[in-house]
């Protein structure tokens, strides 16, 4: 029988692992696949761990990796597809916002279709905060406009993948990495299952506000350079206003005489062009940030501990 591997990524997750591994044995039973869980802790300040190395000792299906310190979501995903081989491989929050039961179909549509990936969709964000739920269509709308790499709105790191997918994936060298746009970049044959949101089966969400804009911000870079094209065409426009401003006042003294009011307009001129400088300069920064930490080769995680056999 083929090894399904699920990838799961847990920060402060002790309160619901248990029941995340009995529910996604419970509503997987019909899968035809032998089932490999891999856990990923990534520098959990609670009891994580502790719960994690329990149920490896419980269930022999179980395997682990623990970081040295926090790496991010995006390391764990990494260094969990890589620790092991399998036939197929899945990504899963640990608080079943992905609902497990839909691996059944994901296989069948897998299997019938001849897909590599086959994705789930969030159609719906019933019970998300409403500023935060427009904020995430407004990012798929700017992006999928901005990168000529297509990501569907509401997509999820839940994806069913075969073995080849995920050897495309973890070959890619990015020190940054945003896993949705990687994952639409190395293109394969893909297909989404639509699904309504689901709500945290317990605690809170370890992803702040300010996190889900840095976020955002980075995966735009991380896929377009038109935040660069858009601070030269901000430039040169400001260049445009300036010299129709200075032919205007020019024209304006020499026909009527009528002498310009020069601290206000020196102090508005100031603004504008100090303000554009400043944005094109902070865009740039950020761009020259990411080329400073790829530059740097450093592994994307560190493993502490790890038991995968």
């Amino acid at each position: 029988m083929k090894t399904l591997a699920i990838i799961v990524p847990c920060f402060n997750e002790a309160a619901v692992l248990d029941t995340f591994i009995k529910t996604v044995n419970q509503k997987t039973e019909l899968l035809p696949l032998n089932k490999k869980f891999i856990l990923v802790n990534d520098g959990s300040s609670d009891d994580t761990l502790l719960t994690i190395k329990s149920l490896s000792e419980t269930f022999p299906n179980i395997f682990y990796l623990s970081f040295s310190r926090n790496f991010g979501k995006e390391a764990a995903i990494l260094a969990g597809l890589a620790a092991c081989d399998a036939d197929f491989f899945t990504i899963m929050d640990a608080d079943l916002q992905d609902p497990p039961e839909l691996l059944l179909d994901m296989y069948a549509t897998m299997l019938a279709n001849q897909y590599d990936v086959v994705g789930c969709r969030r159609v719906s964000r019933k019970g998300e905060p409403v500023v935060r739920s427009m904020l995430s269509k407004a990012f798929y709308w700017l992006i999928n406009r901005l990168s000529h790499t297509n990501i569907p709105s509401g997509v999820r790191d839940f994806r069913l993948m075969t073995n080849q997918v995920v050897k495309e994936v973890i070959t890619l060298p990015e020190y940054n990495r945003f896993s949705k746009g990687l994952f639409a970049w190395i293109g394969f044959k893909t297909t989404y299952l639509p699904y309504d949101n689901i709500q945290r089966q317990a605690g809170k969400s370890s992803w702040r506000f300010w996190q889900l804009i840095g976020y955002a911000i980075d995966g735009i870079i991380n896929f377009s350079d038109a935040p660069l094209n858009f601070a030269t065409l901000t430039g040169f426009v400001s260049f445009i206003i300036s010299l129709i401003l200075a032919c205007f006042y020019t024209a304006k003294t020499l026909i009527f005489g009528d002498p310009v009011q020069g601290f206000p307009t020196l102090i508005i001129l100031l603004l504008l062009i100090g303000g554009v400088q400043l944005f094109s300069l902070g865009i740039i920064g950020k761009y020259i940030g990411k080329i400073f930490m790829e530059t740097k080769r450093r592994p994307v995680y560190i493993i502490k501990e790890k038991k995968l056999d």
